[in-house]
C-alpha cells in the first residue's frame, strides 16, 4: 500500500527536509526492523547502524561548527516519525542519542563536545539521567546531591527509569548543588559510566522492552570541568533540552499512529465480513476517517512547534507541550482503534498493532506526562495574559 507523503508538501518544510525523508524511508525499508530478542544488543546494533547511515549527525551538533542552530528540530521530528513507523526501538535508539547529548550540544565546552564525534558516529551510547524515585516530572524536587570539594564534585543518590541504563557510555546527570532552593539549586554534569561508585542498581522491565535502569551514585567524583553550563543552571539546561526534543516525542507518536492507520487500511481491504470487504462498512469508514484526521491534526502541531524552534525562537515550551500532549494522546486512541479493527488478530502477541499498543503507552509519560504538559500550557497562557 502506498504511504501518504502529502504532509511533506506543507510549508513547514524545505527541500532538504523532503530529501531527508525520502532517503531515510529507503534506508528503513532495507534495514528495519531489527531482531528484538536481545533488547540491549538490538539497541547497540541500532545505534551503530544509525551512525553508519549518517542519521545520528542530525541528533547533535557538529563540533566543528559548534552552533546550536545546526540542530534542525524539523529534521529530528521527521527522523523520529519515520523510524517509529518502521520500528519503535529504532526510534528509541535515535532519540536517546539526541536527548543524552542535547546538553552537550547546547551548553558543552569544546572539550566536552569531543564526546559528540563518537555519539554521532554510533560508537558511544548516551543517556539522560534526570528522573529520580521522588521526582519524575517534578524536576525541581531532585535530591541527588553534588557536593563541591576543591576542584571536583562528589555525587550521591539515585536516578531511575534512565533510558540506555546499563548500556550507555556517558550520562548527562542532573544533581542538586545547592546554590538556592528548588529549581535554582540544580546543576548538570557529564558523567562517564565507568566512573568509580556509579553502578546499575536495577534493570527495569516494561510492557514494551527497552534498556532502562535505576542508577546508584556512591561518592562518584566528577571534575569541575565536567559541569555543563554554570553551577545552578541545571534546570535551565534540562528545560532547554526538553524544549527541543519534546516535540520529537510527538513526532514519534505520529509515526506509530501512521503505521496503525496503514495496518488498519490493509486489514479493512483484505478482511471480508458479511460477504463484503470490511471497509465497505460505513462504521469502519468513519473510524478510518477519524484516525486520518487526528493524525494530520497532531502532525500540524508537531511541525508547527519544530518550525517555530527552527526560526530561532529561544523557548517554545507551550508549542512543544501542545505537540506532545495532543500527539501522544491521539496516537493512543488511533492505535486502540486499529486493534479493534483487527479483532482477535489485534491482540495476538507479536502482531504489528499489538506491538504498537504496548509501545505507545510510555510516550504519554516520559519527558513530562500528559497532565504535566497541561500544566505547562496553562502556565504559559496565564503568563501571556498577565503581560
Amino acid at each position: 500500500m502506498q504511504r501518504d507523503t502529502s504532509f511533506l508538501n506543507w510549508p513547514f518544510f524545505d527541500a532538504h527536509h523532503r530529501q531527508l525523508a525520502l532517503q531515510l524511508e529507503l534506508w528503513c525499508e532495507t534495514h528495519l526492523p531489527v531482531d528484538h530478542s536481545d533488547i540491549d544488543q538490538a539497541c547497540i546494533k541500532l545505534v551503530q547502524m544509525l551512525g553508519d547511515g549518517g542519521w545520528l549527525t542530525h541528533s547533535a551538533i557538529d563540533p566543528e561548527i559548534s552552533s546550536v542552530q545546526a540542530l534542525d528540530v524539523r529534521s529530528l521530528c521527521l527522523i523520529r516519525e519515520t523510524l517509529a513507523r518502521h520500528d519503535a526501538l529504532a526510534d528509541f535508539a535515535f532519540a536517546m542519542q539526541g536527548l543524552g547529548t542535547g546538553a552537550i550540544s547546547l551548553f558543552g565546552t569544546k572539550d566536552q563536545q569531543q564526546w559528540l564525534y563518537k555519539t554521532r558516529a554510533g560508537e558511544v551510547l548516551a543517556g539522560f539521567a534526570l528522573t529520580e524515585p521522588q521526582s519524575g516530572s517534578d524536576v525541581a524536587n531532585i535530591e541527588l546531591s553534588a557536593t563541591f570539594d576543591g576542584d571536583h564534585y562528589i555525587l550521591n543518590g539515585e536516578k531511575t527509569w534512565i533510558s540506555n541504563g546499563g548500556i550507555a557510555h556517558v550520562y548527562c546527570v542532573f544533581a542538586r548543588t545547592g546554590e538556592a532552593a528548588g529549581a535554582k539549586g540544580l546543576s548538570a554534569f557529564l558523567v562517564a559510566t565507568d566512573s568509580p561508585g556509579l553502578k546499575v542498581a536495577e534493570r527495569l522491565h516494561t510492557i514494551a522492552p527497552h534498556p532502562l535502569a535505576r542508577l546508584s551514585f556512591n561518592n562518584v567524583t566528577v571534575n569541575a570541568s565536567q559541569l555543563l553550563g554554570q553551577a545552578g543552571d541545571g534546570f535551565k539546561v534540562a528545560m532547554s533540552v526538553l524544549d527541543i526534543f519534546r516535540s520529537s516525542v510527538g513526532a514519534a507518536a505520529v509515526g506509530m499512529a501512521r503505521r496503525a492507520l496503514h495496518e488498519s487500511l490493509e486489514r479493512s481491504q483484505n478482511r471480508r465480513l458479511f460477504g463484503a470487504p470490511l471497509n465497505d462498512l460505513q462504521m469502519v469508514q468513519g473510524h478510518l476517517a477519524d484516525m486520518a484526521t487526528q493524525i494530520d491534526a497532531a502532525a500540524l502541531l508537531v511541525y508547527r512547534a519544530a518550525w517555530t524552534k527552527d526560526q530561532g525562537v529561544l523557548r517554545v515550551s507551550k508549542e512543544a507541550a501542545m505537540a506532545k500532549l495532543y500527539a501522544t494522546e491521539m496516537a493512543q486512541k488511533v492505535i486502540d482503534q486499529a486493534v479493534q479493527i483487527h479483532g482477535a488478530e489485534g491482540v495476538r502477541t507479536g502482531a504489528t498493532v499489538e506491538c504498537l499498543y504496548r509501545e505507545i503507552r510510555a510516550l504519554r509519560i516520559y519527558e513530562g506526562a500528559t497532565d504535566v504538559q497541561k500544566i505547562i500550557i496553562a502556565k504559559q497562557l496565564q503568563a501571556g495574559a498577565r503581560s
